[in-house]
């Protein structure tokens, strides 16, 4: 029903002094909490929009912590967000298995996928430049192991198959160097899988495409659309 609809119906109720059935037709409480999401989103949208600039040309990780000031900065508890996590562990269960020793998960913000990643794993390391984000991580999940800082910058960064699985969600678009990014996935690892938003494929793709026996997936949520990719590390192909 429209919103004139509302309106008059709730009119005639009150004419007929039922003003009970006149607050049940407005319903309030379900307009303003609508009203209150559309503004959080208006005023996380802009956040973003500036705590970002700049991130992918100079490796400015200080504006992602900063990103972070916001708690929950990319709506990880949305509907369509969980639904990405729930088609990642499925895409990773069908294709590369259900059942990890190890696990490494590069820009897992807050934790919020670390959950779902945790399922698959006996041991999950959340690896995130944010200091902020890394903070809420390790009360959200006590029993897994978080560190802060660039991939490349871990002491573990040139071990060949550290790893079971090294996933990287969401993330890709954030490195100035996205082939130096993947080589380093592809060492540590031995699967490798990432996934990124369909409409950036223009940028991605050419550089996750050229990773050897590389495969790939597409699922959606509503009319948004996502690109997994998976393919085996370096010890798994004994490169």
């Amino acid at each position: 029903m429209s919103t004139k609809d509302d309106l008059l119906a709730a009119y005639q109720h009150l004419r007929n002094g039922d003003l009970r059935a006149a607050l049940v037709e407005l319903d309030l409480p379900t307009r303003a909490a609508a009203a209150r999401e559309r503004a959080e989103q208006t005023v996380r949208r802009a956040w973003m929009k500036y705590a970002l600039r700049t991130v992918r040309q100079n490796d400015a990780h200080d504006r992602l912590d900063l990103a972070y000031k916001m708690p929950d900065p990319w709506h990880m508890a949305s509907a369509q967000e969980q639904a990405r996590f729930a088609e990642t562990n499925a895409v990773i269960e069908r294709e590369l298995g259900d059942h990890f020793g190890s696990l490494l998960e590069i820009g897992c913000g807050e934790g919020h996928q670390t959950e779902h990643l945790a399922a698959l794993a006996e041991r999950v390391t959340g690896l995130d430049v944010s200091a902020t984000a890394i903070e809420r991580a390790r009360r959200r999940l006590p029993d897994a192991e978080f560190a802060v800082g660039d991939v490349h910058a871990q002491p573990w960064a040139e071990e060949r198959g550290r790893f079971d699985l090294v996933t990287a969600c969401e993330v890709i678009y954030y490195m100035s160097d996205m082939p130096r990014f993947l080589r380093t996935m592809d060492r540590l690892g031995h699967a490798c899988l990432v996934t990124y938003f369909a409409p950036a494929a223009r940028k991605v793709a050419v550089h996750v495409d050229a990773m050897p026996g590389v495969e790939q997936s597409s699922f959606r949520y509503g009319d948004v659309e996502w690109i997994a990719a998976w393919w085996p590390g370096a010890a798994a192909r004994g490169a």
